[in-house]
């Protein structure tokens, strides 16, 4: 259950992106069927980079194991918003990127559990959003709030608009695109929505935070 809801919507926007591309593809001439081929192996790739650290494939790079203390705080930085888990062992402190769940919004600091690529906190378990971090992450960093969330501040609706920010320089992208290449209102319309999924994608796949 803890993986569905961590990564149940990492995974959702990913086919969603996968979708408008496939959509596209009927339309695109050779340059932009290799474009949009190009961006659609790029998002599997690295779907699958994620997910490897996520269930334990490949190494985080966090080495500690048993027991150690940990807190998460969120970090804000430029349109970023991600979930960490700081973990003290010692006399070290390391900053793991985890997947957001609803668990995150109500830890407050406590024992972790290390076996692993995997970190448990009693009975909740949280998964790597990317590599271990040795130094304290780039932008701000806000303690875990101790006030309740309503369930609705993890729905779709509000990831996917938070999420949606990043994707303001689509239009941009679009116009570069119809620059270089030429093409009508069509190319830009086409290049600026698989534009927008993608930063939308790229977003959600790196472990988004939605409170």
């Amino acid at each position: 259950m803890s993986a569905a809801r961590a990564l149940g919507y990492p995974l959702l926007v990913t086919g969603g992106a996968l979708a408008v591309i496939a959509a596209w593809v009927p339309f695109a001439d050779l340059d932009q069927l290799s474009a949009l081929v190009v961006v659609g192996v790029a998002i599997l790739a690295f779907t699958a980079y994620q997910l490897g650290l996520a269930v334990g494939v490949l190494p985080t790079g966090l080495v500690a194991t048993g027991t150690v203390g940990g807190s998460r705080v969120r970090q804000q930085h430029r349109l970023v918003s991600r979930s960490w888990l700081e973990i003290t062992s010692g006399d070290r402190m390391v900053w793991q990127p985890v997947f957001f769940t609803p668990a995150l919004s109500a830890l407050t600091p406590t024992d972790l559990a290390l076996t692993g690529h995997s970190i448990h906190a009693g009975t909740d378990r949280f998964y790597p959003s990317g590599r271990v971090r040795t130094t304290e992450p780039a932008g701000k960093l806000v303690d875990n709030p101790s006030r309740p969330t309503t369930p609705a501040a993890f729905g779709l609706p509000r990831r996917l608009l938070l999420d949606a920010q990043s994707a303001v320089g689509a239009p941009v992208m679009g116009l570069l695109w119809v620059y270089v290449m030429h093409g009508g209102t069509g190319a830009f319309v086409a290049s600026t929505t698989v534009a927008a999924t993608t930063f939308t994608w790229l977003s959600a796949i790196r472990g988004s935070d939605p409170t």
